[in-house]
């Protein structure tokens, strides 16, 4: 049974998907190889991982230093988790190209794989693949839309601050599959 719950954000409505009790996609509406909710989805609001999704995603588009602290479970082939793993250990504020995130994934050869891996992401912004870019520093392949990834990446070069005093930053660990 798959979970959701939709809010309303700057760039438009968010879907949020669950298991229950970890977050298993944040997509955007229109995202490619979004899921839409059908037989066997059942629409709870109420879910406390909603709530702390909600919470996380009102403080990040207002600017503000967070924490990152949901249970995440995307579900991808081994390869895909890897990529995800590292896409979640890139810096608010910085961007890497996707031969480096090719290198950092175990095969610097597999810049297209890790690229395709990067557009499967079912977790955007907490796993933050609008921070991956061209070779030379173009914004291309934002299963969101480039317009999206632009406004992404600008809103945090305008609050690429360190997170709290005391804050603890979790990225990189997912839920086992």
């Amino acid at each position: 049974m798959t979970c959701y719950s939709t809010v309303e954000s700057p760039l438009g409505t968010v879907l949020l998907t669950s298991d229950g009790t970890a977050l298993t996609g944040l997509y955007f509406q229109g995202q490619r190889h979004s899921p839409q909710p059908g037989p066997g989805w059942v629409q709870r609001d109420d879910l406390p991982v909603f709530a702390r999704a909600q919470t996380w995603l009102a403080a990040y588009f207002a600017g503000r230093p967070l924490a990152i602290d949901l249970p995440l479970a995307p579900h991808g082939t081994p390869f895909q988790r890897t990529v995800w793993q590292q896409i979640a250990g890139i810096p608010k504020g910085e961007t890497i190209t996707y031969a480096e995130l090719a290198r950092r994934s175990g095969n610097a050869a597999a810049v297209r794989a890790a690229g395709a891996a990067t557009g499967r992401n079912p977790i955007s912004l907490l796993i933050p693949c609008h921070r991956v870019v061209g070779s030379d520093g173009s914004l291309t392949g934002y299963a969101g839309g480039l317009e999206r990834k632009r406004r992404l990446l600008a809103l945090e070069a305008g609050s690429a601050t360190a997170p709290e005093p005391g804050a603890t930053v979790r990225t990189g660990r997912f839920a086992e599959a």
